[in-house]
């Protein structure tokens, strides 16, 4: 663009130069950053970036599935329109990791979390190492590694490690937070994780004082639900009578503060071992729902005969808990899916054995066989494109 253009334009109100950028694709937003320094100067604007994210809030239609290359064991991120009965993918995600000469290549990612274009990673070859943890903005091409959690140096022995991701409107922050259970302290009924949090403003981790932290045990690995500045995770409290009483163990991250809500009573809602309840949550649009994979075998190690899928029809409401699905290995076709997650339409995503991707229509019944393979720990999800950590240029933010 000639100097004259760039005066002409730098001339117009900020209000109308703000809309035109508003109206652009992210990849054109990007190229101008490097126009000129007024324009680097106003996209790169915490206040822009928060506007840009609310306008393409409300418009945007894209849902997440993460997926694994099996030739290279390598996974890799599409993006499906919702509204495509077909579900047709318009944009694929390689993993910025598996870039030749990466330092960060270890093995396999998996999405623990998903927030205002932001994905939380976590490297999930080895069970016990939580040191390799990720914020990544596919649209911009940026992602930071967070540094090593504070909680390690008090862990002794074997332990499993929660992770969840979310956003803080009180404070306009990205947080992440780990929960961790030692092993050893699983069958105690007063025992306590510990947890921490990470604060993307900030850069640092801070561990939270015990007295805050509810008396429960929460299993690494397990999926979490950020809805309504909230993360839910299931969480077990042991009891007099020796069995595993489940629970959704909420943290509000505006104040930080826990909270519980209550399950319906499923087939085996209390167990000798919180290893066979087989019971995750989800994001129900501005709810949460309940997965449970019931009739646990412990000679074959795995849950077969049913899954249940329950939603709450009014969020915090413990009695208005509905159940939607109850599917048995004949239902579809042989084996229990395993449940991902939900469309905005409500559909839920399911995924079968072989490694096929099914929808299922809770009002009409309707199953759908979509083109489209998973793995064992696909995730899915309202994806909204967005301009966040484009304004971060330093403390650890790598561009590729």
């Amino acid at each position: 663009m000639s100097d004259d253009n760039n005066k002409n334009w730098e001339c117009l109100p900020g209000e109308i130069v703000t809309d035109i950028f508003l109206r652009l694709p992210i990849k054109s937003i990007i190229i101008c950053t490097s126009v000129s320094k007024t324009w680097r100067r106003l996209i790169q604007n915490p206040a822009f970036i928060s506007t840009h994210l609310i306008h393409h809030s409300n418009t945007s239609h894209n849902f997440l599935l993460s997926r694994l290359c099996l030739q290279h064991h390598q996974e890799f991120y599409t993006l499906h329109n919702e509204d495509d009965p077909d579900f047709t993918q318009h944009t694929k995600f390689d993993s910025p990791f598996h870039a030749p000469k990466s330092k960060y290549y270890y093995g396999t990612f998996r999405v623990v979390g998903m927030c205002n274009g932001l994905l939380c990673l976590v490297d999930d070859d080895i069970l016990t190492d939580i040191n390799k943890l990720f914020l990544w903005n596919p649209c911009v091409r940026k992602f930071l590694k967070l540094p090593d959690p504070n909680i390690i140096s008090f862990t002794l022995g074997e332990f499993t490690a929660s992770i969840g991701f979310g956003f803080d409107p009180k404070t306009n922050d990205y947080k992440v937070v780990m929960v961790v259970t030692l092993l050893y302290r699983l069958h105690h009924s007063r025992s306590r994780p510990m947890v921490t949090v990470y604060s993307l403003s900030t850069g640092k981790w801070r561990m939270f004082k015990d007295h805050v932290v509810p008396t429960c045990a929460v299993r690494g690995r397990e999926p979490q639900a950020f809805v309504n500045g909230a993360l839910h995770w299931l969480a077990w409290k042991r009891t007099n009578d020796r069995k595993f009483h489940p629970f959704v163990l909420v943290l509000d991250l505006g104040d930080e503060i826990f909270s519980e809500i209550s399950l319906p009573e499923f087939p085996g809602y209390t167990c000798e071992s919180a290893e066979a309840l087989g019971t995750s949550v989800s994001v129900y649009g501005n709810s949460i729902a309940l997965f449970h994979n019931g009739n646990y075998s412990f000679e074959r190690q795995h849950f077969s005969g049913c899954l249940n899928v329950w939603v709450m029809k009014e969020y915090g409401v413990a009695s208005s808990w509905t159940n939607v699905l109850t599917t048995i290995d004949q239902d579809l076709g042989g084996g229990v899916p395993r449940a991902l997650g939900f469309k905005r339409n409500g559909e839920v995503v399911l995924l079968k054995d072989g490694g096929q991707i099914i929808l299922w229509n809770p009002e009409s019944q309707n199953i759908k066989h979509l083109r489209i393979t998973g793995y064992q720990y696909s995730f899915v999800g309202s994806y909204v494109k967005s301009l966040v950590l484009l304004d971060k240029s330093t403390k650890g933010v790598v561009t590729y």
